[in-house]
């Protein structure tokens, strides 16, 4: 069957699963707060170029790709939720040392490190978390939905944290920011304790390095799609950006929530990407032709949240047997990692702002015409559920 549709049910959000949701999202804007702040701190009160900032920032994405593969390893070896919880709280405490003076005095690279650390502790959070905590609260029966309704939490982190740093930067500059996203990680990290999880025996053939619960390796078309997408929105993330754009991103996040619950409830397959690009082509458009339309920012959060969720549910279709927390890291590599490269590539092209957006309606166009032409068809011969 062809057509797609979520079940909702209401089962699903017990208390336990309501606190990792909630934690998911308090862990994601502990990074996504510093999305537009920390490379406005780098360019005005370090003094750093923007072709440093590009390096910096991109360095969180190669970040999230070094535990990946002592993901498994770590989980089947020690308490999954102990891994997860000594992964947030190194976030915490590299989020707040780029302040901590003998550091800061060190190099330019001082930054670049404390990025890659930041990426890889939260890499590895993330995986750990949604990969098999959250899985970990719900029946078996639930964990699409469940795998789907935690992602959003994370996902509106994209507008929340972003929001928030803008205004708390405005009101007492990159140092307050930093200390609040620290402050939401350690909420996080309480939040996780509060939920009571079952020991597992480890296994005795648990090998040190695998792709197991990293990387879904049949899955890298789709995972290169959804890397291009992501870094065209993180080039547009690099232009100059007020707080109430990401508020309105908020908005259009809501309404891909309702769309899918009652536009494409039982529509074709590939619909939703396809209109999900669409939109996301029609926001460049007018980003190009009126920048300060309050239209292209609700355009681009419908057509990402769109595109986000029928990606993810992909992914946990062509996951086999026991890989559907492979799945979610795959899936949360390709949508962090590509953030973080496309700011770091929107930084690093320095000529003009209207340069960047002709490249990424470049590449909306030919990611449009390659999902419909070529990915999705490969989709349907390649899926396991």
């Amino acid at each position: 069957m062809n057509t797609q549709n979520t079940t909702v049910h209401i089962g699903l959000w017990n208390r336990a699963f309501w606190l990792m949701a909630v934690a998911n999202l308090l862990l994601s804007v502990s990074t996504t707060i510093l999305l537009p702040t920390m490379p406005l701190w780098m360019l005005y009160t370090e003094g750093l170029s923007e072709a440093e900032v590009a390096v910096a920032m991109s360095c969180f994405g190669l970040g999230l790709f070094v535990p990946g593969c002592f993901c498994s390893y770590l989980v089947q070896r020690y308490r999954r939720n102990v891994v997860c919880l000594v992964a947030i709280v190194a976030l915490a405490v590299s989020l707040v040392l780029c302040l901590w003076e003998p550091c800061r005095m060190l190099s330019y690279g001082w930054i670049c490190l404390l990025r890659l650390v930041q990426g890889a502790c939260f890499g590895l959070s993330q995986m750990v978390l949604t990969s098999t905590l959250i899985i970990d609260t719900c029946e078996s029966g639930r964990r699409t939905e469940a795998n789907h309704s935690a992602t959003w939490f994370g996902r509106f982190a994209l507008s929340i944290g972003p929001m928030a740093g803008l205004l708390l930067y405005e009101l007492s500059g990159f140092r307050l920011v930093s200390l609040v996203a620290a402050g939401c990680a350690v909420a996080s990290a309480v939040l996780i304790m509060l939920v009571r999880f079952p020991f597992r025996v480890p296994g005795d053939d648990v090998r040190p390095v695998s792709l197991d619960r990293f990387l879904l390796a049949h899955g890298l078309p789709l995972f290169f799609c959804l890397l291009l997408i992501t870094i065209g929105v993180g080039m547009l993330l690099s232009q100059p950006l007020d707080a109430s754009f990401y508020a309105l991103l908020m908005v259009g996040f809501l309404l891909a929530l309702l769309a899918q619950r009652f536009v494409f409830r039982d529509a074709e397959l590939e619909s939703e990407v396809l209109s999900g690009l669409l939109l996301m082509l029609a926001s460049v458009l007018i980003m190009i032709a009126a920048p300060h339309s309050p239209l292209l920012s609700p355009l681009l959060g419908l057509g990402l949240g769109l595109v986000g969720s029928r990606f993810l549910l992909f992914f946990i279709k062509l996951s086999r047997h026991c890989q559907r927390g492979t799945s979610q890291s795959t899936f949360m590599l390709a949508w962090e990692g590509g953030i973080a490269f496309g700011l770091g590539l929107g930084y690093a092209m320095t000529e003009s702002a209207e340069q960047r957006l002709h490249v990424v309606l470049a590449l909306f166009a030919v990611l449009l015409l390659c999902y419909h032409f070529f990915l999705h068809p490969w989709f349907l011969k390649n899926r396991n559920r």
